[in-house]
């Protein structure tokens, strides 16, 4: 685990920062597909990525899902820091969007490296900061972009986070995290396919030009 979380974190933390975390966290491997948190759970220690992806989904009052933004290697999750500090029920729910290897850190150790390592303060602020970017784009991506810009926009997103130009996510998958109907993405999926810029494969949609 310490030669992963050197090569992940070796450039951000010191040395003693680093054995800390070896010696405090708990490492875990989640199979992509899994929930790492669910809406409604007490938050007990805070994820750092080492290897994979996650996405972080919220629901509505019907239950159904919107995607909020995906973490990635080098990440943390800023609700789940707000959740860890206030002692409140998770808001989010967090899913491995690739076979995902991190270290869950406890939430006594997060308060007393705050104090101690400056490398550790300006990481977590660091990350409150992005995430609450990707949140603002999201609700920006919301109020302001069309369904089928939207659509694109995700196509990229997860294109950029799995690394990969063919999306295995179903349309049924799709429309839960854009917060619509299989019926609109499937209409929008196909316009997109008729002016070249995707492929509908029976598996998988494959990116050609976004």
């Amino acid at each position: 685990m310490i030669h992963e979380l050197k090569n992940m974190y070796g450039y951000l933390f010191e040395d003693d920062l680093l054995d800390d975390i070896v010696k405090a966290g708990i490492y875990k491997e989640i199979p992509a597909g899994n929930k790492i948190i669910e809406i409604g759970q007490y938050i007990q220690s805070m994820p750092l990525l080492i290897e994979g992806a996650i996405k972080i989904l919220r629901d509505d009052e019907e239950g159904d899902e919107l995607l909020l933004y995906f973490l990635e290697s080098g990440d943390t999750c800023a609700m789940t820091l707000t959740c860890c500090l206030g002692n409140a029920r998770s808001e989010i729910r967090a899913v491995a969007e690739l076979d995902t290897k991190l270290i869950m850190v406890p939430i006594s150790k997060m308060e007393e490296w705050t104090r101690k390592y400056k490398s550790w303060r300006d990481f977590v602020f660091q990350s409150y900061h992005n995430r609450l970017m990707e949140m603002l784009e999201t609700i920006d991506s919301i109020a302001f972009l069309k369904m089928d810009e939207r659509l694109l926009k995700y196509l990229k997103d997860k294109s950029t986070v799995t690394n990969s130009m063919a999306i295995s996510s179903t349309h049924q998958e799709i429309a839960h995290e854009l917060h619509t109907s299989r019926v609109v993405v499937s209409r929008l999926l196909k316009k997109l396919e008729n002016q070249g810029k995707i492929k509908l494969n029976r598996n998988n949609i494959e990116i050609v030009s976004l």
